[in-house]
């Protein structure tokens, strides 16, 4: 065992004693590079050996934790915030309206049903009654055309594994059926509602780090066990494929969108429903883009893509004349980012990103643009969902002071109304939030939000928290948390960086923070902290910054490339060892945006930021306070134990570097309100301590 080691103590600072961590003589010889990894031990997840240190981790963080005084006020605080009625997604099928609302402090938001707006609603899943302590979440939902049945599936302790089950809608019972096996999977029901498309693997769902791959694709037919489902397509020769299903609102088609790994780019192949036991046919046979499905009359179907169109645009494809030759442009690509299309109200209700936040247009099925949809301010949109001929849909709007709310959009009269909006003990207005353009390293403008109260001084003390992703081509736009609120209150400044990696500008913008680029991310925000600086926001003293999964990954590696900029820093479910990612569970569909450690020239780019190959012994780094959970089995936690092991014996500093492991939870997805609470109250007792926050009482 190495010998137990103690930091330094400093006026403020405890003297911290980590745990013994075991140094094996594990060496690698990669691509002719040797490669120590002697924590390579701690990735036996269910190692009597790991679990002791685990708990000898905890002991040492919640010690800590625990001894800060605003711990619990906060805790009590969030609280209190969180203790009032939300409302989530509202969508229509087969004649009733279905929405979540959680009532307050309920570990998970309830599933209703109604049949007309103005009738009473009732519950038809409470995912609270699942299990005791809140850990089993429902995560997929699926109604058949009629709004009779629905598929629903549930995960324990934050799994992406999922059983799947159906409900009667109008009695509430379950039926028989049982299915087991699913990851990364929607239910697309026939159109007769005699049972759905779906994809499993044939792996052990019960082995948290085993490889997923040779997903299939089956049809279930309702009674029937699901050993008899009938298998629709696979390719035995493509391991990486995955097959995400959906039919046609006439129900004469199955689109099959195939994806392969996390790279947006895609193929479509399709069945002709009408003819039973018919070939699956290619319709969009390579890898070139991404192709979503958002729409369809007859055998004309509708793709949002950013073939030839990096920001996106609209393109018809006929069936009956399926060449590329004849494909359509209906919607143009505009300068703002086109995100989301959904044929509704006898439209195309188009969601755009400009410079990071939501604008709507409709166009005619023949492309004639219809105009702008109004919104209720500056924020992000989500919904707009429906069947074709329906002229009303539900939409959610939201903002970084704006809870979320959700409006009813009436396509006839082009008018929106208030459907449900929440209450909290929150005043808006004494917050402002604004929008900056800063250069990063190469001279790329970068936008950020920021979010703190009005009249903020800039003499550099304020405390900041800034956040970013940078990555797999996802977007950070304007959202409503009530973990923030307390951060806010308190005098802290929320900055959150659209930093490249991201899909703010379009694929080009994604692109340029992605395998060979990836270091452009890290400039980014690197270049937004050196920036709140600059300005007087901040010093490095009061400034913290975080991120989860891949927004882990990014903050760690800040921390190791820049430790003098920083005060704090919160990686949370990181991904932090960057020649292994690909070894476990769906780590290899990150090759998209990460490349292969296997292909040297990946493995040259990837070990020079990899967080967990750069730490430097005898450096000073700043506070950090890892996360994690001992049921992640998408970034499993062997990243993140391996990373804080090789900090705490790098660390030259006073600053604390703990490792704070959940149980009982995984990605982040499921997540009961308790154990929200309790991370987000550990979270900011953390940065109020080693910030030096003022905290009132």
């Amino acid at each position: 065992m190495q010998p137990t080691r103690s930091t330094q103590a400093k006026p403020g600072f405890p003297v911290f004693t980590y745990p013994a961590t075991r140094k094996s003589d594990q060496q690698d010889i990669l691509h002719g590079v040797p490669i120590a990894d002697p924590y390579r031990w701690l990735e036996d997840l269910d190692a009597p050996e790991t679990a002791a240190w685990v708990e000898a981790q905890n002991r040492v963080t919640f010690g800590f934790l625990e001894s800060i005084p605003a711990q619990e006020r906060l805790k009590a605080w969030l609280t209190g915030l969180w203790n009032f009625e939300r409302y989530g997604s509202t969508f229509s099928k087969g004649g009733r309206y279905f929405f979540f609302k959680n009532d307050g402090l309920q570990n998970q938001s309830v599933l209703y049903t109604m049949a007309r707006l103005e009738d009473e609603p009732r519950v038809l899943i409470d995912p609270n009654g699942f299990s005791a302590d809140g850990t089993v979440a429902l995560t997929t939902l699926g109604i058949s055309e009629d709004g009779e049945l629905l598929v629903y599936g549930t995960s324990a302790s934050g799994s992406d594994w999922e059983t799947w089950r159906v409900r009667k809608v109008s009695g509430g019972e379950d039926l028989a059926d049982r299915l087991d096996r699913i990851k990364f999977s929607s239910p697309a029901w026939s159109k007769d509602g005699s049972g759905f498309f779906y994809a499993r693997f044939d792996g052990d769902a019960a082995k948290l780090e085993e490889v997923n791959r040779f997903q299939k694709l089956y049809f279930h037919r309702l009674g029937d066990a699901q050993e008899s489902d009938r298998l629709v397509y696979h390719r035995p020769d493509q391991s990486e494929w995955g097959f995400s299903p959906e039919v046609s609102e006439d129900g004469s088609t199955l689109i099959i969108s195939v994806w392969k790994g996390t790279d947006p780019k895609n193929l479509i192949f399709w069945q002709d429903l009408r003819d039973p036991g018919s070939e699956v046919r290619e319709l969009v046979p390579e890898f070139r883009a991404k192709f979503t499905h958002s729409g369809d009359a007859g055998r004309t179907l509708w793709f949002l893509t950013d073939l030839d169109a990096p920001r996106g645009r609209v393109l018809a494809i006929d069936l009956d004349r399926p060449e590329e030759k004849d494909w359509r442009a209906l919607v143009p690509q505009d300068a703002d980012t086109l995100e989301g299309v959904h044929a509704v109200g006898n439209r195309l209700v188009a969601s755009y990103l400009r410079d990071a936040h939501s604008v709507v247009r409709a166009f005619s099925f023949q492309g004639e643009a219809l105009g702008e949809i109004a919104l209720p301010g500056l924020g992000t949109v989500s919904g707009f969902t429906g069947e074709t001929g329906d002229m009303e849909s539900f939409f959610g709007f939201t903002g970084f002071t704006v809870p979320s709310a959700v409006y009813r959009h009436d396509f006839n009269t082009g008018k929106y109304g208030l459907f449900r909006k929440p209450v909290l003990d929150f005043d808006a207005s004494q917050f402002e939030t604004s929008q900056v353009f800063y250069a990063g390293k190469d001279g790329t403008r970068i936008p950020m939000f920021l979010v703190h109260k009005r009249g903020l001084v800039l003499d550099g003390n304020a405390p900041v928290y800034l956040y970013g992703y940078g990555g797999f081509n996802i977007s950070l736009t304007p959202s409503f948390s009530v973990g923030n609120l307390p951060w806010l209150e308190l005098g802290g400044v929320l900055a959150v960086a659209n930093i490249r990696g991201g899909g703010e500008y379009g694929e080009e913008w994604h692109q340029a923070g992605a395998k060979e680029r990836k270091q452009n991310c890290f400039d980014d925000f690197i270049a937004a902290a050196e920036w709140l600086v600059k300005e007087r926001y901040t010093r490095p003293a009061r400034l913290a910054i975080g991120g989860g999964s891949n927004g882990g990954l990014l903050v760690a590696a800040c921390m190791v490339q820049r430790p003098d900029l920083f005060g704090a820093v919160l990686p949370a479910v990181g991904v932090l060892d960057m020649l292994r990612f690909h070894k476990f569970t769906i780590g290899w569909a990150w090759e998209s945006d990460y490349g292969s450690p296997d292909r040297e020239e990946d493995f040259r780019i990837q070990l020079a930021y990899s967080p967990l190959h750069n730490l430097k012994p005898g450096t000073a780094y700043p506070a950090t306070l890892i996360t994690t959970a001992d049921h992640d089995d998408r970034v499993v936690p062997s990243h993140s134990f391996k990373f804080a092991a090789a900090l705490q014996a790098a660390q030259a500093g006073p600053a604390p570097t703990l490792i704070r492991i959940e149980t009982k939870a995984g990605h982040g997805g499921g997540k009961p309100m308790t154990k929200v609470i309790e991370e987000t109250a550990d979270r900011w007792a953390f940065l109020v301590r080693v910030l030096g926050v003022d905290f009132p009482g």
